[in-house]
């Protein structure tokens, strides 16, 4: 097998944004993590967890459980914490069971001093595979949060259940943001399944609109596992996302990640592909031209990947350190890294 070198992209710093040495900024780190299958330990007769690989452990079940919420845990926690001193004010996660996996996540060792607070719906997907969003009420204080449907169909006029989109509108300190949390449809079926994922980029785009209706200049982010790489139809043709910041106009939408995929980083890897389908998308609204700070804006994007992350030896030597693999426990973390952004502004 040939490995893939996954490059390392933490504190991937997107322009060379110069700073007043006589002002002072604060920062807030976003982030984004797909938290592979953190699936509780109980069989729900409702949905098809069965085919949740933690369901697939035979033994010491709950101990798996426990350890992967810790794992997650440490992880959320680190992230950022070098520019901002602080873990993410906002983390938007997928491949969640449910409400309860992100109440034990939240209250573990690692994120329980956070206070960390929880929106989340329950999706239609079959599997019982939910989005979720995580914030620090004392940075983020939502005043509004909505759950969309993805509405797909197969050839035959089936439905495809699938996850849904989740909106978080709320403030930021003093300024309102709007967050879009992400889990658009795998790529099992391959060609066959880039129209799903046009969909879902296209529900993305309705939300949007939704959003300016009352609030034309508003600070959207939208952030996920979006099944596809940056430079895919689904944002080039659908969203028409722009690589550079200097070609983005009003209302535009900015994706730091499509040049550094082009440049070789990934945030996940699979039968020799690398592929970075975590991605943080940014509305035109939250890019600065001109230095002007005094409301947030975006300073830097990227790929959270330290060194414990990776796997070090082995058939999966160089993939992300998984959790699970042909149903046994792997004392991993998650078959994707998280992803992030500073918003930073000069406080007043």
């Amino acid at each position: 097998m040939k490995y893939i070198f996954l490059f390392f992209a933490t504190f991937f710093l997107i322009g060379n944004t110069a700073f007043s040495q006589d002002k002072n900024y604060q920062i807030r780190t976003l982030a984004f993590y797909n938290l592979e299958n953190l699936f509780d330990t109980i069989d729900n007769t409702a949905k098809n967890d069965e085919a949740s690989p933690m369901m697939e452990i035979k033994g010491n079940r709950s101990e798996v459980y426990w350890d992967k919420i810790d794992k997650l845990g440490s992880v959320l926690s680190k992230i950022g914490v070098e520019k901002a001193k602080n873990s993410p004010a906002i983390i938007g996660v997928v491949e969640i069971e449910n409400d309860t996996v992100l109440r034990d996540l939240v209250a573990g060792k690692f994120l329980k001093d956070k206070r960390y607070s929880i929106v989340h719906y329950e999706s239609p997907d079959k599997r019982g595979i939910d989005v979720g969003l995580l914030y620090q009420p004392r940075y983020f204080k939502p005043v509004n949060h909505q759950s969309f449907e993805l509405l797909i169909y197969d050839n035959e006029g089936e439905r495809i259940f699938t996850r849904d989109q989740l909106l978080v509108s709320g403030y930021l300190d003093d300024e309102l943001i709007h967050i879009i949390v992400n889990h658009w449809p795998s790529k099992r079926g391959g060609t066959r399944s880039i129209p799903y994922r046009q969909k879902a980029a296209a529900l993305n785009l309705k939300i949007m609109e939704q959003i300016r209706e009352n609030e034309p200049n508003a600070k959207i982010i939208t952030m996920g596992d979006f099944n596809d790489d940056p430079i895919e139809s689904s944002f080039k043709k659908i969203m028409k996302t722009k690589r550079k910041k200097k070609n983005v106009n009003e209302n535009d939408i900015y994706n730091p990640f499509e040049d550094m995929f082009i440049r070789g980083f990934n945030t996940a890897g699979y039968r020799d592909n690398i592929n970075l389908f975590d991605q943080i998308l940014i509305s035109s609204q939250l890019l600065t031209t001109n230095k002007d700070f005094s409301t947030y804006k975006m300073l830097k994007a990227g790929i959270y990947n330290p060194k414990y992350l990776i796997n070090s030896k082995g058939r999966y030597k160089g993939y992300p350190f998984r959790s699970f693999s042909w149903g046994t426990y792997t004392g991993g973390y998650s078959d994707h890294y998280p992803v992030y952004t500073y918003l930073i502004k000069e406080k007043k």
